[in-house]
């Protein structure tokens, strides 16, 4: 087989790298205007994933294409394409409403799932209002390779500077290990911009603060998708206990409906979430998600659907860069901690315990044992994953390079690392400084988004003992995690402005009870109480939007004044709270009313927001995070349904509402 052009060859050495397609046939049919190839993704005996790469290589765009084969299956699941036509085993599979077009040198894929298993892939026809039609042959490879290793970071949600909550949940069991490639589509297409996809994507701040793709300003309507980075199993769980795996979730497990699934895919997620106006997600990873062989990425700990199972971490990060650039979708990537095991608690690069949960009651997830740190630790450490600034920046220049490696242009941007609440200010702006240029070495067209910081530092730097305070502002406005920018303005990093992304978390009391939430006039022995604490004393919780806005405005809103982009890395928050929150919390905080204070509070931040033209990252478009669940419902409880947990339901509309809001700059 012989590749005509340098641009197919660019194209295929893309895909490629992610494991996604194979070399298309150049039959008889070469000389014409396009050509397609089936290929069997992945082979689980009862039924298969398959996909049709269409390529476009005429010199004219070819339009209202469409795909004929025969192939004696049923298929129940199809993406990117339409089903126009069946005749018993004859299909013709016709352009999506939004890829009906593929501009000349182009290609789109078509993915689906059908049964049974064990067949051969079918030869394909193209026809096109070009004038010309095309067969191809198939080929079969139901695992594919994936990139090399190295070392970046992750985390579930947010907490404060004195407290945070686990993002896990319970689930059922073990999972297969089908060696298995996602449900998700692949190859490259146009972004949200227009453009194609090439790997120069250029993307600034202008002189307003508005984030911009090719020089046309672009919305930043965001959300977050859990997973990745890693999370906590129970220490009961039977196959992985007190594991911390990274998966890619997608609303199908494989104990779903008597071991059926449910039968979604990524795709779908991918074409609900743009419905509903996503065109930006901030995906977040660990050190351990850019290693394709880490045990806690593959294998039996992983607990999707065969039918949408990734074979490990990194190719599933890599598939999802792929399907979102394919569906418009720009991506936030994210260093979200030191480890997969540390997770949310890790505030520095080398953190290392006594973490903040270490002595929760009602408890089964503490990492007392886990480190980032090569030196300075406790006796209750028993595994490091060692971790430094060196380790840092390059994973940051190997996030920076993925453009390039899997031919997208729609990585907008490094969120450099997640919540480093451990740092004094002049620390962290000298690391923010050392992360542009390590990123600005390999892709000088990406943005950097940086967070704020707490209200101390040195807990986790192996003396804990030695604490420093860190200023903020008015003492009773005390940050979250991640949240304090107050230094930033008069100290500001090195860091081009066109370049740098203030985004700052924040959290209402379904992530953690703030002392400024406590309603002291009626309660003064409350004073200066938060989390566990002020729930032992039956603290009211008042939400002030008055007050809460001080701290906001203190903390980042003001760089919104000085034309800086802000952008909200991570807010959201369970909107029952505290029913749906973990035991603990429905036990210690049952004399508030359900399903009141967290909507105040998101409600106050959204109002805020629109009004000082702050956009941000809703967390989590997914229900899994314990803390905060998700836009999506779940049909997960910690009482009444435990089996339920990583099945979907319908997106919450308070959710929507509060998002549609955001998104069209509306106050309440």
């Amino acid at each position: 087989m012989e590749v005509k052009t340098m641009q197919r060859r660019a194209m295929y050495k893309a895909f490629a790298k992610a494991g996604l397609v194979m070399w298309l046939g150049t039959s008889s049919a070469a000389l014409l205007a396009a050509e397609a190839e089936m290929k069997i993704v992945n082979d689980w005996g009862g039924g298969f994933q398959g996909e049709i790469v269409v390529i476009n290589d005429g010199s004219e765009p070819l339009t209202d294409w469409s795909v004929s084969f025969n192939m004696d299956v049923d298929i129940n699941n199809l993406w990117n394409g339409v089903i126009e036509s069946q005749s018993a085993s004859q299909y013709v599979v016709a352009a999506a409403d939004y890829n009906g077009t593929i501009a000349p040198g182009a290609q789109v894929s078509v993915g689906f799932i059908a049964y049974p298993g064990g067949l051969a892939p079918a030869e394909v026809t193209v026809i096109g209002d070009d004038g010309g039609s095309s067969s191809g042959g198939g080929s079969s490879s139901s695992s594919s390779s994936s990139s090399s290793s190295s070392s970046s970071s992750s985390s579930s949600s947010s907490s404060s500077s004195s407290g945070g909550s686990s993002s896990s949940s319970s689930s059922s069991g073990g999972s297969s290990s089908s060696s298995s490639s996602s449900g998700s589509s692949s190859g490259s297409s146009s972004s949200s911009s227009g453009g194609s996809s090439s790997g120069s994507g250029r993307f600034r701040v202008d002189d307003s603060g508005n984030i911009t793709k090719n020089g046309e300003v672009i919305p930043m309507n965001c959300g977050s998708w859990f997973g990745l980075e890693g999370r906590h199993e129970p220490s009961n769980d039977q196959t992985n206990p007190s594991g911390a795996p990274m998966e890619l979730y997608v609303g199908n497990t494989f104990w779903a409906n008597g071991n059926s699934g449910t039968g979604r895919t990524i795709q779908q997620t991918m074409s609900e979430i743009t419905a509903m106006g996503v065109n930006v997600v901030r995906f977040p990873v660990a050190p351990q998600t850019l290693d394709p062989n880490d045990p806690q990425g593959s294998g039996s700990v992983l607990k999707n659907h065969e039918s949408v199972l990734v074979p490990n971490a990194r190719q599933a990060m890599e598939e999802f860069i792929i399907a979102a650039d394919q569906n418009g979708i720009e991506v936030m990537l994210d260093i979200h901690s030191c480890s997969n095991y540390v997770g949310w608690r890790a505030g520095r690069l080398d953190a290392r315990p006594p973490y903040v949960d270490r002595d929760r009651d009602m408890y089964d997830f503490p990492r007392e044992d886990s480190s980032c740190a090569a030196t300075g630790n406790p006796d209750s450490v028993t595994r490091v994953q060692e971790y430094n600034r060196d380790m840092w920046l390059d994973n940051l220049r190997e996030l920076a390079g993925l453009e390039e490696e899997l031919g997208v242009d729609n990585i907008i941007g490094i969120d450099i690392y997640n919540e480093p609440w451990d740092y004094t200010w002049d620390e962290w702006k000298s690391l923010t400084e050392d992360a542009f240029a390590a990123i600005n070495e390999v892709n000088p067209h990406t943005l950097l988004f940086v967070q704020g910081i707490s209200a101390t530092a040195g807990n986790q730097d192996g003396t804990p003992e030695t604490i420093t305070q860190v200023p903020h502002g008015d003492a009773l406005t005390n940050p979250n995690w991640g949240e304090n920018l107050f230094e930033a303005g008069s100290n500001p990093p090195d860091i081009p402005k066109d370049r740098l992304v203030w985004s700052p978390h924040t959290y209402g009391p379904s992530v953690f009870v703030q002392k400024g939430f406590m309603d002291v006039a009626s309660q003064p022995e409350c004073e200066g109480l938060e989390g566990d604490a002020a729930g032992d004393a039956d603290c009211n919780i008042v939400i002030d939007p008055e007050f809460l806005r001080q701290g906001w405005d203190e903390h980042f809103g003001y760089l919104r004044e000085m034309g800086y982009a802000v952008v909200v890395g991570e807010f959201g928050g369970n909107m029952d709270w505290p029913a749906k929150a973990t035991l603990r919390d429905q036990a210690r905080w049952d004399h508030i009313q359900p399903g009141v204070v967290d909507i105040q509070w998101q409600e106050a931040f959204v109002d805020y927001m629109v009004e000082k033209n702050i956009q941000g990252c809703y967390w989590s478009i997914n229900p899994e995070s314990g803390d905060t669940g998700g836009w999506y419902g779940h049909a997960y409880d910690p009482q009444s349904n435990t089996a339920g947990w990583g099945e979907w339901l319908d997106f919450d509309q308070r959710k929507t509402n509060l998002l549609n809001r955001l998104w069209t700059n509306s106050p309440e």
